[in-house]
């Protein structure tokens, strides 16, 4: 299929990365060169095809010809930042103009904002994003997904720490149970990736697996420096996220909704359900039970759930209280709702108001 064409003349937010010139041109011809070299060495058995450990669904012949009708996939990454810069300057208009942002109250509308080394690392790993992967979205996805993983590894990480050092203990583990429902939704999106066919060249695998190791240790670092401006840059990541998969739908949704969904997504969105309400923080459990009959139907549920994660970092960013899964907030509802009927039966006045340890534990 015709490819549109990407990387020229966009910016990144506040115009601290530009798009193409001699750099870009010169990662790309790098890149050009170490995939031909992948699939010669592939080709002349110099290089064993190598996929990872664990694959749930091996490929057959039927996703051997979908992901062969994936080449005609496109995704213009000028348009990408472009959707950024408009969220961006909305959100910044939002911010300033609020009468809370002008009140020390206003103190956790401001935290939003993001400190300018970490909007540069931003900038720089969407720089290497939009050069190495021009024009092969499915591959593009794949390292990012692969990649997404490794912050909510560095949190738990971290969290553990914590815990062992006496703080946080229980706040920690709520938030420990969040991530780890997160971490397992990016999972799946990567096995739904490399069912795709996002892990086929060498180089690809190469560069995602490194760039994940180096990614996962400045996300360490990050986080002991400073939680909030770790859970700031990961709402980045994931809003810019959101914003792809976003113009990837609207460029290619006629050829989406024409192709199959792969095993791995019916196997997640029909099946894990407990696991996939965990994440949604924003959600109530079974408040979403997205639907897989097409490729489109997939890659939107893969967008809602970076929504998400989105929504879940501005509220560990901002939250005084641990943030806590939608699972774990049903079942201490149920058991407040079943406390209060027994202290009914027992003989209490009823329709007043709930004792104040069975509200707070509603409330939390």
């Amino acid at each position: 299929g015709t490819q549109v064409e990407q990387g020229g003349g966009g910016r990144g937010p506040g115009g601290v990365v530009g798009r193409g010139g001699p750099a870009a041109f010169a990662a790309q011809a790098v890149s050009d060169l170490a995939g031909a070299l992948d699939v010669f060495l592939e080709k002349r058995g110099a290089l064993r095809p190598l996929r990872p450990g664990f694959v749930l669904n091996p490929p057959d012949d039927e996703q051997r010809q979908l992901q062969r009708k994936l080449l005609g996939l496109t995704l213009n990454d000028t348009a990408v930042w472009e959707r950024e810069d408009k969220l961006r300057d909305a959100t910044l208009d939002l911010l300033y103009s609020s009468p809370l942002a002008a009140t020390p109250s206003g103190s956790n509308t401001r935290r939003a904002l993001t400190p300018a080394p970490v909007l540069a690392l931003y900038n720089l790993l969407c720089f290497a994003l939009d050069t190495l992967f021009k024009n092969r979205p499915i591959q593009r996805f794949h390292t990012l997904e692969l990649v997404a993983r490794m912050p909510y590894f560095a949190y738990i990480s971290m969290l553990h720490l914590y815990e062992t050092l006496g703080w946080w203990d229980e706040r920690g583990a709520a938030v420990r149970r969040v991530h780890a429902a997160e971490e397992w939704n990016e999972k799946s999106h990567l096995n739904i990736m490399i069912e795709l066919g996002g892990d086929k060249f060498w180089f690809d695998r190469f560069l995602a697996r490194h760039a994940a190791f180096f990614y996962y240790w400045a996300l360490v670092l990050m986080w002991l420096a400073s939680p909030r401006v770790a859970y700031n840059f990961s709402q980045l990541v994931e809003t810019h996220a959101v914003l792809t998969y976003t113009q990837f739908l609207e460029e290619n949704e006629q050829l989406l909704r024409s192709l199959p969904a792969p095993p791995a997504a019916a196997e997640y969105y029909l099946q894990q359900l407990f696991y996939f309400d965990e994440f949604q923080t924003s959600q109530k459990p079974r408040a979403r039970r997205p639907g897989v009959d097409n490729l489109y139907d997939v890659f939107v549920n893969i967008r809602d759930d970076e929504a998400e994660h989105v929504k879940t970092m501005v509220q560990c960013q901002l939250s005084d209280r641990a943030v806590r899964s939608p699972n774990d907030l049903a079942i201490a509802e149920e058991e407040a709702d079943a406390a209060w009927g027994e202290q009914g039966a027992a003989g209490a006045p009823g329709g007043g108001p709930w004792p104040d340890e069975l509200e707070t534990a509603a409330d939390e």
